[in-house]
């Protein structure tokens, strides 16, 4: 339970590990979530990049003969998609070419999977032992290894989104020609105002230009002169523009432009003429695949005689005692409504029959879908509240590395701050000059009762020189016995207990401290998010007091 508060928060790293002392259940936990593709049948892979995974699947004669898919099926990854907690989705495969494939095999690695378990953070050598006082109070010391590696590295994605409505004195615009701002400021935009793919963004960049009309006394007749020949002067709009936050820091991944249709006799007219063309399109479509229907059902039914055939309404669509012919099978209609009689004697023909017309409804149902959804997008537009004519949004990535003030924790409720990021070589060392990664305090262990760490950590570091991984259930998990023998057979000292040196100047330290492997994450709350500072701000209206918070530019208490 301690554990699962702090899992819920960790955010999917760039190369995750899954834990050498896991729970049993991570397998599960990756497989229900359904990130992961999994092959559907045996079949071998033709085909594989960064985008797509292409599998030719084995069929049988019968599965071949019912089937309206071909053999070959294509799988899109997903590359960089935000989710609701802003980190990202990012799928990549891990099968090659020509490899062969079973069914339910996983084929790409997801957001915090590893070789389809779960994997939310790393596995990392820790010592229990206190540090020149910089792991006081829950405080974590981890060594500069751990960020030049890229370990607790994260991609995170923010979406920016600004809206265009229609005020009294005129529509607002999406525009990069904004008044009072240098070209320097506005190279990145784009016609609509949108920053281009792929540009770095710094604080204060503009990510989307908005130009807002400004209320103004009636213009004098020799202003209107003025304008009629020079055009509009600067002074009718001010500047309304999204600028990027003080904290951010980032590349632009993706932009959407979203905008109501408005509607007009011309636009109408195009409409109706794109609506029949879209019908006349789907119409071929409905029939290409009533052609294969047909053909596939003669070569199951060639050469029998029909049993009767009888439609929802009980009309006798095939008479019986007939033989099956092509010109008798291409006269039905609809082959979505026969419902009543048999085809033939044969109890496997009619299974056969059974499963081709169920695979085509399926197939003429995606069709129908497809349709009614493309029809609604030429007549409907984007959906946008009242009052907003366009919607823009920006999409920035930001590359995160592990610093001083990112909030980690085990899985033991064992939660703390990085205080300090030490040189390798002042880490404390093991006597094979092994330097650890991590450095926990002991004293929040005794007093929080949360000794299941300790099993870990030892655990943990069996299970890595052994090259194997433990499945430890909740109230069924491994007794110090099994650990001792683990330990013993692994050649590490028994309860991880080992004389560490200190990186500085080379001296032992006096006792004997726990070292082992534990399983840490990292948590959603990160330093970035948090820094604020504050110059002159906004002030409440009541009391004339600074607001709080750093989202109102606020003050401290």
């Amino acid at each position: 339970l301690m554990g699962s508060n702090m899992m819920r928060q960790a955010v999917p790293l760039l190369r995750p590990q899954s834990p050498i002392v896991g729970t049993g259940l991570e397998k599960q936990v990756a497989s229900d979530s359904r990130v992961l593709i999994n092959a559907e049948g045996n079949g071998v892979v033709e085909y594989v990049d960064a985008n797509e995974i292409v599998i030719k699947y084995e069929r049988t004669e019968d599965e071949a003969k019912v089937s309206f898919d071909s053999d070959v099926k294509s799988y899109p990854l997903i590359k960089f998609r935000k989710t609701n907690q802003g980190t990202s989705i990012n799928l990549k495969p891990i099968v090659r070419k020509g490899d062969k494939v079973v069914k339910g095999q996983v084929l790409s690695e997801g957001y915090a999977t590893e070789k389809g378990e779960l994997a939310l953070g790393r596995n990392m050598k820790v010592a229990f032992m206190p540090w020149k006082g910089y792991n006081f109070e829950d405080a974590i010391v981890i060594s500069e290894k751990v960020v030049r590696e890229d370990i607790f590295t994260s991609i995170h994605i923010d979406e920016y989104s600004l809206e265009v409505r229609d005020t009294k004195l005129g529509n607002e615009e999406l525009t990069n020609d904004i008044p009072n701002v240098s070209e320097e400021a506005t190279k990145d935009l784009d016609e609509h105002g949108m920053i281009r793919v792929g540009a770095e963004v710094k604080p204060g960049d503009i990510l989307i230009g908005k130009i807002t009309p400004k209320g103004e006394s009636d213009p004098t007749p020799e202003e209107k002169l003025l304008r009629a020949i020079f055009g509009d002067k600067a002074g009718d709009v001010k500047d309304a523009s999204l600028k990027a936050s003080p904290s951010l820091h980032g590349v632009v991944i993706n932009k959407k432009l979203f905008s109501r249709a408005i509607k007009d006799k011309r636009k109408r007219a195009q409409d109706k003429e794109d609506i029949a063309k879209l019908e006349t399109l789907y119409t071929t479509k409905f029939d290409e695949l009533q052609a294969v229907l047909v053909e596939k059902l003669f070569a199951i039914v060639n050469g029998k005689t029909s049993q009767g055939i009888f439609n929802d309404l009980g009309e006798e669509v095939l008479p019986k005692g007939k033989k099956f012919t092509l010109k008798m099978l291409n006269a039905v209609d609809d082959y979505t409504h026969l419902t009543g009689g048999t085809w033939t004697t044969d109890d496997h023909t009619n299974k056969l029959v059974a499963d081709l017309i169920h695979n085509y409804k399926i197939k003429e149902n995606d069709l129908q879908g497809a349709l009614r959804r493309e029809k609604f997008t030429i007549s409907v537009g984007d959906e946008l509240p009242s009052g907003i004519i366009k919607l823009a949004k920006v999409y920035i990535a930001k590359k995160r590395k592990l610093k001083v003030g990112d909030k980690m924790a085990g899985r033991h409720g064992n939660k703390g701050i990085v205080a300090r990021i030490v040189r390798q070589e002042d880490m404390p060392f093991l006597e094979d000059g092994t330097p650890v990664d991590i450095v926990l305090n002991p004293l929040g262990v005794p007093s929080r009762m949360n000794i299941g760490q300790i099993y870990e950590t030892v655990l943990g570091w069996a299970g890595q020189n052994l090259g194997k991984k433990f499945a430890t259930p909740i109230f069924d998990g491994a007794t110090l016995d099994q650990i001792n023998e683990l330990t013993d057979e692994a050649g590490i000292p028994r309860f991880g207990h080992t004389y560490l040196y200190d990186g500085g100047t080379g001296d032992r330290f006096d006792q004997p401290a726990t070292v082992g492997v534990i399983y840490m994450l990292k948590l959603g709350h990160m330093v970035d998010d948090k820094m604020h500072a504050r110059s002159i701000g906004p002030y409440s209206l009541i009391t004339q007091q600074p607001l709080g918070g750093k989202a109102q530019f606020g003050g401290q208490r």
